[in-house]
């Protein structure tokens, strides 16, 4: 079973190519471009370097949100032009389970955090549970808070917890005031969105039946855009005329 991976929510660009138990190709990207200049070049190169065949592919999978808007239209509207054009299903998978995913095993408690501006983050909590083969848990689903929200949460856990994403960045110094429980932060090759997780945990969800045909797949933004807040959504303008 093979399946391309697509995660474009936030400042990295990265795509994989998963088959099977094995990871083929994973490239990422964090250097000033915009998603929509890196993601195709970046797909036909690992594809070019690893002879992918295109008629051997399961499934797409792509980061579904939240995240930045922009990046999100950007993902999916690669992941349903993929799906039109070789008739394959979307695997889709929270931004925030997949980041937490790159720290697949380990015994802390897991808070991806995503700046989403005025003061909150995209988030949610995570932890890996069994031995040999470690169970993935959802604790707490992908949600927008306040910074102060979450760490409040954490610290009523009274868990160990390891924070990462690009929230960590901006919000570094209210995380080290905050926090009471015993915190850490992750790796930098860990830090950030990564396609090989999103493929992985789409993977699963293939397995699972849950993938939706390319023509049903929409972004997950969680909250309304900018331009929503401002203006309304485009049925409120339309109504309004």
């Amino acid at each position: 079973m093979k399946i391309i991976a697509i995660d474009s929510s936030g400042l990295t660009a990265s795509v994989a190519i998963l088959e099977d138990d094995c990871m083929i190709a994973e490239y990422s990207v964090n250097y000033k471009k915009t998603h929509s200049q890196t993601l195709l070049p970046m797909l036909d190169e690992i594809s070019r370097m690893t002879e992918l065949d295109l008629k051997t592919v399961d499934c797409i999978a792509v980061a579904k949100g939240p995240g930045s808007f922009t990046g999100l239209r950007i993902g999916s509207s690669t992941a349903k032009g993929l799906g039109f054009a070789l008739n394959l299903p979307i695997a889709e998978v929270p931004t925030t389970d997949a980041l937490a995913y790159n720290l697949f095993g380990t015994d802390k408690l897991v808070c991806p955090l995503m700046d989403a501006r005025r003061d909150q983050v995209y988030t949610g909590l995570y932890d890996f549970t069994g031995g040999i083969e470690p169970v993935f848990n959802v604790i707490k689903p992908a949600c927008a808070l306040a910074i102060d929200e979450i760490i409040a949460e954490i610290n009523s856990r009274n868990r160990e917890v390891i924070f990462l994403g690009d929230g960590v960045k901006a919000f570094k110094d209210r995380i080290v005031e905050l926090t009471t429980v015993p915190f850490s932060f992750a790796a930098p090759g860990l830090m950030m969105q990564r396609a090989s997780s999103v493929a992985a945990l789409g993977m699963q969800v293939f397995k699972e039946g849950k993938a939706v045909p390319a023509s049903e797949h929409v972004p997950d933004y969680l909250r309304p855009s900018q331009a929503e807040r401002t203006c309304g959504t485009p049925e409120e303008i339309r109504s309004n005329m």
